[in-house]
């Protein structure tokens, strides 16, 4: 932490008051860790005075009492991923999310669980599976979103339809009121309002305030905007518990909750309904209701676009016709009840096209898109979208109605935007293309929301229905309110934080909705293609999540050091920062800005992951380009940027790769070569072939249609990894392999260590030579699959006038996607064959690795597929400084998988996947090739 001679006056005296409290190392004042607190995943910014991250609940109470010391205002915040902006404040963060993680116990005869605040809702699932429990409120952003986030913001998800809000599944709470009380609250005892001073407050209130309470509060279900006061009234026991549900951090710290867990029903159903549009499947929603429903949720087609778009069209199960539908999931104990239930609602729905989702897989992919909605949004318009009007709800008999005047509202203002959410509870969740950059762009969007806010309170609505007012609706309150209501608010604030320090400018006293803007530090200011792509980022934190599943990868550095900065999200947020010139200065060569890249292994799991298309390997790369331009680089940039040119040069003699090897396998050379190449000393060099690859291994003559066999650098150079396996397995298909007999380099390494020029030279030397095959109809087979994702994902953005990159691009395949497009060929008989696959990252993200999958499906193999990154990642890995994130990424899922199958064949087409596995797993593992010309020829693979 800097010295408090750096430290503004207020981080100092709070800096003080802590180590005068023992806990000095708590709080980061840093510009780096403020500029990635700076956000949450709404449209406001406001940098906080500091960050603390307390990693027990003592500590977490003495953070409290600091801060209150010092009349420093604390901002609680667990995943940041509110829309809303409540989790942004400007004096101190407190990351619950860090450090306090524990699940105490889960009690399934009791069906409740005691956990931290910090706690992931999908973690406490992993921990109730097993007695067949869940927690029932599951909100999009369930695979980072915090128990005590959920309890802030009283969340719902898809399946508070069934399961209730999260304010309905709260049991017991342990808290810190804003004046310093510790309170322990239980629906389950009579409260002792005598014994507390803010109970006995908030009691004296509630009692002279009865008449607006029951009039004005618990309307409907998604009632969420404003203070919860309906669980106060007498007849419902002065239920504090569940009234702190919804109170967004302004009144009271969560340090400990009990939650209720339910049992699901054995059997579950979807139904997908077609309508013409949004507002006519909202229409339906009050019949749908009547057949008890777990979830009732629209979408736009426009979402569903988005996805055909940036992820392929199979990425898109079949839908029914209509511009909007509807997915709802019935569940139940009697499958044949189930069914006949199900066949009902879709006769009685009045939609265009409909159906019962009988595959699973078919019926996870249609959810999926729903849950990365909010993300999906944010890109599916022609300019960028936002939440600010986020998750308004109405009663569901007026939703149809409401959508169509809040159309009208939108054509007003010549706004766009795109409805999706929670059909069934009537709540609304919209991405809108609010000019926030634009001169008047603030102006505009606080006058759209306000008269939004009317329109709402006009059907009996709610501006909030689970996201919580924030600072995005605050302020808006009067319009849902009455006076008497609002002066309410107030009085309830001053019971429990008399001195406003909790998460100010939120209900209470609200900031105006315009102030803060995030977007708007860019008017006036050129919006370059960098700044643009930077602030895609909505922040909803995808990249948080714990689970690699269905070829994710996204975000490999970070589940390794559970560290924001090593997000994708929060390099987001640092390059917004630097962009916005205000906190991280010094341009491009800030050293916040190296510090949040440095851990990016340049996967492009982001670039397919992330909802909103963020590729923060392309911005690393440019920053490199920036930040070293006409200046002396890294020595690693030199030897293992230019590491192809190195590989040509030595292999072009036997003696010289002769004596380079004998160099590299003595000791004290070796550490001599690591140290001037930066390469940590635990790393193995690999050995450089006698000659290369092309000139090593003889091309049959034979009879058929031209394939090019494009040998790139790695697999010249050095281990020659399965280029013979490709050509016999190429012959045995009716191909005629040919080798190039000139350099084409795609200049992977170039681009990854931000040499950007020499890479677009590369790549125009590489088109003159390849561009002709594919112009003569002849198809190219790619080896290593970082090189082959170069021409559809880096090259069209390095070379964006060249026309021939998109041809080119088209032309090379992996050896899978040929033969998927070969007649008469099928995959030899591999049902005898376990096989344990690794998907090289650019392989998953970039290319996508359907073709293999399939392939191997239609072999009989056994095939378990690894999520996730295997580490090594070209140079990342083995730089100096990065090994032991290298290995851990190894550990989140590769190593393990390998392990859990001991005997099985380990495929891996990456030559950096096939590396890390021989270091840390002493695994060798094969290429795809390799596997089939083990069975479609007596022919040894190359080695």
């Amino acid at each position: 932490m800097p010295t408090s001679l750096t430290l503004s006056a207020p981080a100092a005296d709070l800096s003080h008051a802590l180590r005068r409290r023992g806990l000095a190392d708590v709080l980061d004042t840093t510009k780096l860790t403020r500029a990635l607190y700076s956000s949450d995943a709404s449209v406001y910014r406001v940098v906080p005075l500091a960050v603390a991250r307390p990693r027990t609940v003592e500590e977490l109470v003495t953070v409290l009492d600091a801060a209150r010391s010092t009349g420093t205002a604390v901002t609680t915040r667990g995943a940041g991923t509110s829309c809303a902006g409540n989790a942004v404040g400007p004096g101190l963060v407190v990351d619950v999310a860090r450090h306090l993680t524990r699940i105490h116990r889960v009690d399934a005869e009791e069906r409740l669980a005691v956990v931290d605040p910090g706690v992931v809702q999908a973690a406490l699932q992993r921990e109730a599976a097993p007695y067949g429990l869940r927690f029932g409120p599951d909100p999009s952003t369930h695979t980072r979103c915090t128990i005590g986030g959920m309890i802030g913001n009283n969340a719902c998800g898809p399946r508070a339809l069934g399961y209730g809000r999260t304010a309905d599944n709260v049991i017991a709470l342990k808290v810190v009121t804003g004046s310093g009380e510790q309170l322990t609250l239980d629906t389950r005892t009579p409260i002792d309002v005598d014994a507390s001073a803010s109970l006995h407050a908030l009691q004296s209130v509630v009692a002279g305030h009865l008449g607006t309470i029951r009039t004005e509060f618990g309307t409907f279900g998604r009632q969420v905007s404003g203070y919860s006061l309906e669980h106060l009234l007498p007849e419902k026991k002065f239920d504090v518990t569940r009234f702190l549900a919804g109170t967004e951090g302004t009144l009271a710290v969560i340090t400990e909750a009990t939650v209720r867990l339910v049992a699901d029903a054995p059997h579950k159903i979807m139904i997908a309904l077609g309508y013409a549009s949004m507002p006519e499947a909202a229409d339906a929603t009050p019949v749908l209701l009547g057949f008890s429903p777990t979830a009732i949720e629209g979408l736009d087609r426009r979402i569903v676009d988005v996805v055909r778009r940036t992820r392929g069209e199979g990425a898109v199960p079949p839908l029914p016709r209509g511009d909007g539908w509807v997915f709802v999931e019935l569940v139940g104990a009697d499958p044949g009840e189930l069914a006949g239930r199900a066949a009902a609602l879709l006769a009685a729905s009045d939609c265009l096209d409909g159906e019962v989702v009988t595959d699973q897989n078919q019926a996870l992919a249609l959810w999926k898109i729903r849950e990365d909605g909010a993300g999906l949004a944010g890109v599916s318009l022609a300019a960028p979208a936002y939440p600010g009007w986020e998750d308004a709800a109405v009663p569901p008999a007026s939703l149809g109605r409401y959508l169509r005047d809040f159309d009208a509202l939108l054509d007003d203002y010549g706004l766009h935007g795109l409805p999706y959410g929670h059909f069934g509870d009537g709540c609304v969740h919209v991405r809108i293309d609010f000019p926030l950059t634009s001169d008047g762009g603030a102006a505009r969007y606080r006058s759209f929301v306000e008269d939004a806010a009317r329109l709402v309170a006009g059907y009996g609505g709610s501006m909030s229905g689970e996201h919580g007012d924030g600072r995005a609706r605050s302020a808006l309150l009067p319009s849902m309110y009455s006076p008497a209501a609002i002066s309410l608010f107030g009085e309830v604030k001053a019971a429990f934080d008399p001195d406003n320090l909790l998460n100010p400018g939120v209900l209470v006293d609200p900031r105006p909705v315009d102030a803060d803007l995030r977007a708007a530090a860019l008017v006036g200011r050129t919006a370059d293609r960098f700044s643009a792509e930077v602030h895609k980022c909505s922040g909803v934190g995808k990249c948080l999540a714990d689970s690699t599943g269905s070829l994710g990868v996204m975000c490999p550095s970070y589940l390794a050091t559970r560290n924001e900065k090593d997000s994708t999200r929060g390099r987001a947020r640092v390059l917004q920062e630097m962009v916005n010139g205000d906190l991280v200065q010094l341009g491009w060569k800030s050293p916040a800005v190296h510090a949040a890249l440095d851990l990016c292994l340049s996967c492009k799991g982001c670039a397919r992951d992330c909802p909103t298309g963020i590729d923060m390997a392309a911005y690393k790369s440019e920053v490199l380009d920036h930040t070293y331009a006409g200046s002396l680089r890294p020595r690693s940039h030199y030897t293992l940027g230019w590491l192809p040119r190195w590989g040509r040069l030595i292999t072009r003699s036997t003696a010289l790769a002769t004596v380079v090897n004998l160099t590299l396998g003595l000791p004290g050379l070796r550490r001599i070569v690591k140290w001037s190449a930066g390469v940590d000393q635990r790393r193995q060099l690999p050995r450089f072939a006698d000659r290369p690859a092309r000139s090593r291994v003889a091309l049959p003559a034979t009879e058929g249609r031209p394939v090019l066999v494009w040998v790139d650098s790695f697999s010249d150079c050095f281990t020659g990894h399965g280029v013979e396996a490709v050509v016999e397995v190429l012959r045995s298909a009716g191909y005629a392999p040919q080798f190039l007999d000139r350099t084409a380099c795609c200049g992977l390494t170039w681009i990854s260590t931000g040499q950007r020029e020499g890479a677009r030279r590369q790549l125009r030397q590489s088109l003159d030579v390849l561009h002709p095959y594919v112009a003569a109809g002849v198809p190219i087979v790619g080896l290593e699959p970082s090189c082959t994702a170069v021409w559809r994902s880096d090259a069209p953005e390095l070379l964006p006038d060249e026309p021939r990159v998109a041809e080119v691009g088209a032309g090379v395949l992996t050896l899978a996607e040929l033969l998927d497009r070969t007649p008469d060929w099928s995959p030899p008989d591999l049902s005898d064959v376990e096989i344990v696959a690794q998907p090289h990252c650019h392989h998953a993200a970039v290319l996508g690795w359907q073709a293999d999958a399939k392939l191997l499906k239609a072999s009989g193999a056994s095939v378990t597929t690894v999520g996730g990154c295997c580490g090594l990642a070209g140079n990342f890995g083995v730089e100096k400084g990065h090994y032991e994130v290298s290995v851990t990424v190894a550990e989140h899922d590769l190593l393990p998988a390998v392990a859990a199958h001991p005997g099985a064949t380990v495929l891996a087409d990456g030559f950096s996947c096939r590396t890390q596995l021989a270091e840390l797993a002493g695994t060798q593992a094969i290429t795809l090739a390799e596997l089939l010309a083990r069975r479609t020829s007596t022919a040894a693979p190359d080695s």
